[in-house]
């Protein structure tokens, strides 16, 4: 199964993300949340798998400009709907080994979990 790693073009985060996999030697498809937005039955099976919590990008500008009532009362239902209807509110980059999700870029990790998955065939 291909590697997939979800985010926004323009992030910094991801754009060290996808140096290191390109760096690496590892492929991988791009789904930009901007062009081409987010499936809530995908965004559902995120949260069922890593909880709402990790997903929610709280420290980002998008989140952060939400009116205190979008804020308050935080639940998975009021949670995924933002995300929903903001992608950039997802932490990323969420990256899709197919069969375990990484949300987040720590270079440590990628080391111990992508590397030995999506290397390119020569």
């Amino acid at each position: 199964m291909p590697i997939t790693i979800y985010g926004i073009k323009n992030c910094d985060t991801m754009k060290k993300a996808r140096t290191w996999l390109d760096s690496h030697g590892v492929g991988y498809d791009f789904h930009d949340y901007k062009t081409a937005g987010i499936a809530k039955d995908k965004l559902m099976q995120w949260s069922d798998e890593l909880g709402w919590e990790t997903l929610l990008n709280r420290a980002g500008t998008t989140f952060r400009k939400l009116p205190d009532s979008d804020k308050e009362g935080l639940n998975e239902r009021k949670a995924l709907a933002l995300m929903l209807a903001q992608p950039s509110m997802i932490k990323r980059p969420v990256l899709d080994l197919g069969g375990k999700l990484l949300v987040g870029f720590k270079p440590d990790i990628y080391a111990k979990e992508v590397a030995s998955k999506g290397k390119r065939k020569a």
